[in-house]
């Protein structure tokens, strides 16, 4: 038997939080617009993968239905809320503010928040959600702790991450995007994907399962390595351990 998901947890926590590797200078003279065009599918390669990517999309909105609030972690250019219904409170962490200021969908918004520490104490949440984010976020244990206490009783953690850390992302990734990139500028583009995507799906996957009882998790391919995209779906946090992350990370 290997470990229990606890122990496995608690030997991945002294990992975090963690640093970025620094890019290139330049990488970083383009990464703005590199960034946004890829959220925008602002070229070929980022337009296919959008299409893909709706798969992530469909599945964070499958329960929307049901009404109440939600809050999105790494909202990026909104490009979410078409899949939402407009009928219930939506609100927002993106610490990238020019990702969608300019978006026609900011008047769905009710807050937006730069940073989890800033969303009142007391608020509650039916639905917290985060596309294709969650592998950005260096201090993950301490924001996968505030979202188990913001949960109102009953609510769900509904998260789609790219299968980082697999065979079959690399390749999808090397062949369209990196590929493009090459092209276009000469840089290799795994020095920015090792740059934003500082978690994979694995370390993902084990820090939401020792923070919510129950966790229940989608691939997009065949299996783990063989897949594109992951899809977790959480509830019944563990508070206790919450708490401890929280004591143990906030600054």
């Amino acid at each position: 038997m290997g470990e229990a998901p606890n122990q496995r947890a608690e030997a991945l926590l002294e990992r975090f939080p963690k640093t970025r590797p620094p890019l290139p200078e330049k990488i970083q003279e383009i990464y703005a617009r590199q960034y946004k065009e890829n959220r925008e599918g602002g070229s070929r390669a980022a337009s296919a993968s959008q299409r893909l990517e709706r798969w992530m999309h469909r599945q964070v909105a499958a329960d929307a239905a049901g009404g109440g609030a939600t809050l999105e972690l790494g909202a990026g250019t909104l490009n979410q809320l078409p899949f939402e219904p407009d009928s219930a409170p939506y609100d927002v962490v993106e610490p990238f503010a020019a990702l969608f200021e300019d978006s026609p969908l900011r008047g769905r918004l009710r807050d937006v928040f730069a940073d989890m520490a800033e969303v009142p104490a007391g608020r509650r949440y039916r639905r917290i959600t985060s596309v294709a984010a969650l592998e950005h976020i260096c201090d993950l244990p301490l924001v996968l702790a505030r979202a188990a206490r913001l949960l109102e009783e009953g609510g769900r953690f509904r998260a789609a991450i790219p299968a980082e850390g697999g065979l079959l992302w690399r390749l999808g990734w090397s062949l369209t995007t990196g590929l493009e990139f090459r092209l276009r500028h000469g840089l290799d583009y795994g020095l920015l994907m090792a740059h934003e995507h500082v978690n994979d799906a694995a370390e993902i996957e084990t820090l939401s399962g020792a923070v919510f009882r129950d966790v229940k998790v989608r691939s997009f391919g065949l299996g783990r390595q063989l897949s594109l995209y992951r899809f977790i779906e959480a509830a019944d946090p563990r508070l206790d351990v919450a708490a401890a992350w929280e004591a143990r990370f906030a600054t």
